[in-house]
């Protein structure tokens, strides 16, 4: 009967085992290693690029800062010319009526008949003073004046004669009360009516 001995084989293939798990470990520990480097060369040239992208852009901050100050200055200067032009278009509508009612009374005047001296508004409420050759000429320049979009009434205040010497002639000096259409009528209270009693049976 042959007897073998398998202790040698199986040492040698048990020795082999061991290099090949130390080899594995040590490529393992290298394989680590090297994606360690990999990752950390990556992150350091990522770092390095936003280092280089945040100096770029605290060199620029300035500019940005000027920018933003003119632009709020512009912002200023346009709420103030709006608030300007508001204040211009409020004076040319309030100043737009009273330039409006003198040329419905230049229009109004008799040509060669009667002149004016004065003129005084105030509250809606007009003052006409003048001469015209006599009482005709004063009540078509009412009735003139009637006619107008701007004056609701017509009032003769007080009418006087005076006689020109240098002249020698009679002529008519007139008071006229004018409400323009800046008055409006107050409106009348209504009468309060009583509610009827109720009988109590």
């Amino acid at each position: 009967m042959i007897r073998i001995n398998l202790l040698p084989f199986r040492a040698d293939k048990k020795k082999a085992n061991i290099r090949r798990q130390v080899s594995i470990y040590f490529l393992s520990i290298i394989f680590l290693f090297a994606l360690m480097v990999y990752f950390t060369l990556s992150l350091n040239s990522q770092l390095a690029a936003s280092r280089s992208e945040e100096t770029r852009l605290r060199k620029e901050l300035p500019k940005y800062f000027k920018i933003t100050r003119k632009m709020n200055q512009l912002k200023k200067l346009t709420a103030d010319t709006r608030s300007k032009l508001e204040v211009i278009q409020r004076l040319e509508k309030q100043k737009t009526g009273p330039v409006r009612l003198l040329g419905e009374i230049a229009l109004a005047v008799p040509t060669d008949k009667l002149w004016l001296r004065s003129l005084n508004e105030g509250t809606g409420l007009l003052t006409l003073e003048g001469t015209a050759m006599d009482n005709n000429t004063v009540a078509l320049f009412m009735t003139n004046l009637e006619k107008t979009p701007y004056i609701t009434s017509v009032d003769l205040k007080t009418t006087r004669l005076k006689h020109l010497k240098k002249h020698k002639l009679d002529v008519t000096d007139f008071v006229l009360i004018c409400k323009t259409s800046a008055v409006k009528e107050k409106e009348k209270p209504k009468p309060k009516t009583k509610k009827p009693r109720r009988r109590n049976r």
